[in-house]
């Protein structure tokens, strides 16, 4: 049985002269998860004495709730891990000419920064950005189609991140949907069929974190596109991936890019930023220019805008993409990076013991349901799984549980552990080394 008198007080940890500097509510917390961290030591027959368990308290003191984590778990663009990782250089920092135009001196507006890329990246008339995919939805619809009938398809009646269902969307917007077709075969005419005078677009939804198969129909783009202007309706298509590239070449199909999208005569196409185009958290807005006008007028607008952070970012993307500079965009980086190169890592990073299996790298957040890229994995047999994750995790990195057994997937880390981001060869391999250690640990307390 765990002798738990032999640790201090939460009073009598959060007085040590280490946690002194800090406020007293933080330093009665931080005691507080060093104590409960010091009783699970207890319990696995360890010893706990006061000064290394200020040391814990302090270094909780020190890292906050957010941190830098190792994406390990298989899933490239992991909502949980904020989607697609971001480039590292590019972006303005400290002051900005954010809404100032440096020739005129007068106030200016933030949109002229990325309008310009957007439009000459896509071939659209007009672009607006707001602060994600959702928000662009919401304001397309209640700028262009309030308290008028907007068609979807039931087979894109979707509910999206966080529990949001884009029927409720639709009708936050104050239009009223209008359900057409059937779940698994949505046909043309059954959009031409549900056209009123009271009608305002046709809406189609990229179907996320799911794919229907078999039995199944629903009309293009271009015939969508099509259907709604001899219709006279409006065709907004929700594109969803924010893709400017064709991703055949890295094995993925079937991926409609905005440029396509746009091509296909879309009125209005919305993407985010941040799954396949590899950038920042936003919503991306394109179209015809007395359209995208019209959005950037409404007071929603305002609401909804792009912060100067993410701002930033996407131009430095854009950037990126306008000078065909891909390998400084991490997604399309570690799209990449061949399979064989990801094993090799696994070579390096796998504690003595440890299986070296294949596996397939998602892309994950709904962008390209179903599919991924060969990869390799470090495969560690442990009867307590969720207990090696969570230890795993005390360190930064991300695996995830599959047939019982823990499985790290270094594609999307690759960066860290040894590859672009560590150019020293000797200070590579100690961290590489390091990192070894660390998972071997790991896997020695939970195996």
């Amino acid at each position: 049985m765990p002798d738990y008198r032999s640790l201090p007080s939460v009073n009598e940890l959060a007085g040590h002269e280490d946690l002194q500097r800090y406020p007293q509510k933080l330093r009665v917390e931080a005691a507080r998860q060093a104590i409960d961290q010091a009783r699970e030591l207890l319990e696995k027959g360890q010893e706990v004495a006061i000064e290394p368990l200020a040391m814990m308290a302090a270094a909780n003191l020190k890292l906050g709730s957010l941190r830098s984590v190792q994406n390990m778990s298989g899933v490239i663009l992991h909502t949980g891990l904020g989607r697609a990782p971001l480039p590292v250089a590019g972006f303005a920092i400290g002051y900005q000419n954010l809404e100032f135009d440096l020739e005129s001196g007068k106030r200016g507006s933030r949109q002229v920064h990325v309008k310009k890329l957007l439009c000459d990246l896509t071939g659209a008339e007009d672009a607006i950005v707001v602060n994600n995919g959702a928000a662009a939805v919401l304001l397309a619809l209640s700028a262009l189609c309030t308290r008028k009938e907007v068609l979807l398809s039931r087979g894109q009646s979707v509910e999206i991140g966080g529990g949001f269902r884009m029927p409720d969307v639709i009708r936050t917007s104050g239009c009223k949907l209008v359900d057409v077709g059937t779940t698994n075969k949505t046909r043309i005419q059954d959009y031409v069929d549900a056209i009123t005078p009271k009608t305002a677009a046709i809406l189609q939804c990229h179907p996320s974190n799911f794919e229907i198969k078999g039995f199944v129909e629903s009309p293009t783009t271009a015939e969508l596109a099509l259907a709604a202007k001899e219709k006279g309706v409006l065709f907004i298509n929700d594109q969803g991936n924010g893709a400017l590239l064709d991703f055949k070449e890295f094995g993925v199909q079937g991926v409609e890019t905005l440029p396509q999208s746009v091509a296909a005569g879309a009125d209005i196409t919305i993407g985010s930023g941040d799954k396949l185009l590899g950038g920042p958290q936003c919503g991306i807005v394109l179209g015809r220019k007395e359209l995208v006008e019209k959005m950037a007028k409404h007071p929603l607008a305002r609401a909804l805008r792009i912060d100067k952070t993410n701002l930033s970012i996407l131009h430095a993307t854009l950037q990126f993409y306008a000078f065909e500079d891909y390998d400084s965009i991490p997604l399309i980086r570690y799209l990449k990076t061949p399979a064989e190169d990801v094993r090799a890592l696994c070579e390096t990073l796998a504690p003595e013991g440890a299986e070296i299996l294949e596996s397939t790298t998602e892309i994950g957040s709904g962008a390209a349901p179903g599919q991924g890229v060969k990869s390799f994995a470090i495969v560690l047999e442990t009867k307590k799984p969720d207990q090696l994750l969570k230890a795993l995790r005390t360190y930064g990195y991300v695996g995830r549980i599959h047939k019982g057994k823990v499985w790290l997937v270094p594609r999307a880390a690759r960066d860290y552990f040894g590859g672009l981001g560590i150019q020293d060869p000797e200070f590579r391999a100690e961290f590489n080394e390091n990192v070894r250690g660390i998972i071997a640990d790991c896997w020695k307390k939970w195996r």
